[in-house]
Order: structure tokens, then C-alpha cells, then sequence
């Protein structure tokens, strides 16, 4: 079954009835978010024998804009996976299928009760649902885990809600992984998302500094709300789905300009031209701060060391 996409469905195909439905935001798609899935995925292979075998579909149920823009819209949020991003992850979990919903005041005004009754069991015809240990629903967030686990089996459903996965004793959430990358700790994040964190856009033109330089690079303006510290990072670059290895600035060009952040990628051995592409990098390892180099000469002679560090890095870990 091909994976599937649904924005605010007023009903699922029939071919998705019944569906183990594991709800959350799942900004990351980390390991917390990974256990809430393997549960829905289990939920809905019932009795089923074997990992791969379900008796019904599992998809997952998220929510856009992320619930914090629309009651906190004044605080910047770093969003570590957007929709589009997250919707990849959730496919590569193994699900069936994306629902989201737009949060809005008229969802978030929905009493717990009718977010069960009216939007789980009838709209979405939902037979199971996961959901972490800490997920609230529901107007006031009145729908706690315990009130889950009694109104939801009340209806008919089967219900899982999963314990915290932790890392080194702190429970893996998008918050921890936050601060991980904002301290330029990869190693970190990474561990806790289960994953290499990446992002996801549209090659754009620079300056061609890098091109000038013998380093030419793919540019990429992320979302300003991206809170990655500025640094030279050990990278994978996705390209019409072949992997490469690179070396990446995130920074303001202190040593030209002092601008405003991008992320520029030098992909080792690849000579195509990635105006206009759209390309997935992900983070292997942080290499060192941004500086600023007082001459071209020794500006190059530190990238050549920040090449030869991250082929390393991505040697080390499997590129």
C-alpha cells in the first residue's frame, strides 16, 4: 500500500477503516514519537503473527500549525521537522497513511469527549489509538491519558499509552533535541532522535564565493526560526535519492559580509548543477565554530581541514 496523505478529511477510504491510529505532533519523529508508532503498529496487527503482518491499517494523526503558534504566536518555534520533512519520517516508520489536522480555535474548542466521539470514532473511524504518556487533548486539555484509557474503551477502542523513552535518564522529547542542536551537540540530538537530523529545501544562488574559492557550494536559506547554532558541520546530501557526503556552513559569512544565516553545503565528488533542486541534508557531526579568517589563504587552508574532517566523520559513520 502506497502511503497516503490527508488534510482535514471529513471521513477516510474505505480501505483505511478501522485504522490503529497513533496521535501526537511528532516534531522530530525521535524515538518517543518512534515507540508511539510501534504501538499503533502493533495494535493494529492484532493477533497477527510477524512484524509485517497487520490485520488493519496504521496511520498517524498530526497536527498543523504545531498547537504552540497558535497559543503562544509571539514565541518563535524551531521546528526541527516541517510537514514536509515529517510526513518522509513517518512514511520511512512504516505507516499507511498522514492525517493532519488544522488547529485552529474550533479544534482546540473541542471538548475531549467530541474529539473521541465525533472526531476519532465516527469521522476517522478509528478502531485502536497510541498516544505518549504525556499527550492532552481536548478543550482545557481535560483529555489526559486517564481519560483516554476509560472514555476510549468505553466507545470500543483499543488504547495504548506508552512510557517515556529515555536517554542517559532524561526523557527523549523535540524540546531536549531543541537544546542539542542549538549547543551544536549532533552526537546528541541524533542519539535521541534515533536518526540523523536533516533538513529539507530548494537549492538557491549566492554569492558564488564558494565557487571562486574551489569549494562550490549548494545554498539553502532555512526557516529563520531555526535555532542550529552557526558552525561548519559534517553533512550527507540527499541527491535524486543517491547520498552523498559534504562538509556545510551554517552561518553569517563573518570573514565577507556578516549576513543574515544560510546554510552552505560543499558535496564532495559531485559536479551537477543543483539550482532549483530540492535536496535533504543531514547532520553528521559539528566540526567547529564560525570564525573569521583575516585572509582568503587562511580561510581556504581551514576549509580544506574542515573537508578532510568530515570525510572522516561520514567515513566513521558509514557514508
Amino acid at each position: 500500500m502506497a502511503f497516503e496523505q490527508f488534510l482535514d478529511p471529513v471521513t477516510l477510504p474505505a480501505h483505511l477503516a478501522g485504522a490503529a491510529i497513533a496521535i501526537g505532533n511528532f516534531d522530530g519523529v525521535h524515538r518517543g514519537h518512534l515507540a508511539v508508532i510501534d504501538a499503533a503498529e502493533a495494535l493494529a496487527r492484532g493477533s497477527q503473527p510477524g512484524p509485517h503482518h497487520r490485520s488493519r491499517p496504521a496511520v498517524a494523526l498530526s497536527f498543523e500549525p504545531h498547537p504552540r503558534s497558535l497559543f503562544r504566536p509571539d514565541e518563535p518555534l524551531f521546528r526541527l521537522t516541517p510537514p514536509a520533512l515529517k510526513a518522509r519520517l513517518l512514511e520511512k516508520a512504516g505507516l499507511d497513511a498522514l492525517i493532519t489536522l488544522t488547529f485552529d480555535r474550533a479544534l482546540a474548542g473541542m471538548t475531549a469527549e467530541e474529539f473521541l466521539e465525533e472526531l476519532m470514532v465516527r469521522r476517522l473511524g478509528a478502531h485502536a489509538v497510541a498516544v505518549g504518556y504525556d499527550f492532552h487533548f481536548g478543550k482545557d486539555r481535560r483529555g489526559t491519558p486517564e481519560f483516554l484509557v476509560q472514555h476510549g474503551r468505553a466507545l470500543g477502542l483499543d488504547i495504548a499509552i506508552v512510557a517515556p523513552t529515555r536517554e542517559s535518564g532524561e526523557a527523549v522529547s523535540s524540546s531536549a533535541i531543541r537544546r542539542a542542536l542549538a549547543a551544536g551537540d549532533i552526537t546528541r540530538a541524533n542519539r535521541l532522535l534515533g536518526h540523523e537530523w536533516s533538513v529539507l529545501g530548494t537549492v538557491v544562488h549566492g554569492e558564488k564565493r564558494g565557487r571562486e574559492l574551489g569549494f562550490p557550494t549548494a545554498n539553502m536559506a532555512l526557516d529563520p526560526q531555526c535555532g542550529l547554532a552557526l558552525g561548519i558541520y559534517a553533512v550527507r546530501a540527499e541527491i535524486d535519492g543517491i547520498v552523498h557526503a559534504g562538509v556545510a556552513s551554517f552561518g553569517r559569512r563573518p570573514t565577507f559580509d556578516n549576513g543574515p544565516p544560510l546554510l552552505e553545503t560543499f558535496v564532495f565528488d559531485y559536479s551537477g548543477d543543483l539550482y532549483g533542486k530540492e535536496i535533504e541534508i543531514a547532520f553528521v557531526g559539528y566540526i567547529r565554530g564560525e570564525l573569521k579568517f583575516d585572509s582568503i589563504k587562511a580561510l581556504i587552508e581551514r576549509m580544506n581541514e574542515d573537508s578532510r574532517i568530515a570525510r572522516q566523520m561520514t567515513a566513521r559513520d558509514g557514508s
